[in-house]
């Protein structure tokens, strides 16, 4: 499964900010849509990220406010990224390593979504359900063999 798969899912929806932002309208963005990251967009370009992990140490160093801060002063301005034609096979460990939970996906320099941890859990867990369902399906399909005492039993290779 590719990144792109998770991305159809999910849909286009991507929730953006400004590196001069207001941290405060950056916080109240993400509180209103009840989300966990912004993309922060400086003409045109990705230029970082901002999750609620810069916002609990901002909260942290600042006695509980934000202060008059900008986006800018606590954004992660490096962060890891993927392409839609990643594997999640090579996502997951990525961010277990890293402890990302956000992750945008860029097609060059073009933002095509931002994934989060949750997303890739649950598109593993999606899958390994199909192929249970598939596994038990071929099995409760299996041909049966006749016995010599007229039994029919499953035809195990």
């Amino acid at each position: 499964m590719k990144v792109s798969d998770i991305l159809r899912v999910k849909g286009g929806t991507l929730f953006t900010c400004h590196p001069d932002d207001p941290l405060t309208k950056a916080v109240e963005s993400m509180a209103d849509r009840d989300i966990g990251s912004l993309a922060v967009i400086e003409h045109g370009e990705l230029v970082g990220m901002l999750t609620f992990r810069e916002l609990i140490h901002t909260l942290a160093k600042n006695g509980g406010n934000v202060g008059d801060q900008s986006v800018r002063a606590v954004m992660d301005d490096h962060p890891m990224s993927c392409t839609p034609q990643t594997e999640l096979e090579q996502v997951r460990p990525l961010m277990l390593e890293r402890h990302t939970r956000y992750m945008p996906v860029m097609d060059n320099k073009m933002l095509m979504g931002v994934i989060s941890f949750y997303d890739v859990a649950r598109a593993v867990v999606d899958s390994q359900n199909f192929e249970n369902k598939m596994l038990k399906a071929y099995i409760r399909d299996w041909p049966q063999e006749e016995t010599t005492d007229g039994k029919n039993e499953p035809n195990f290779p």
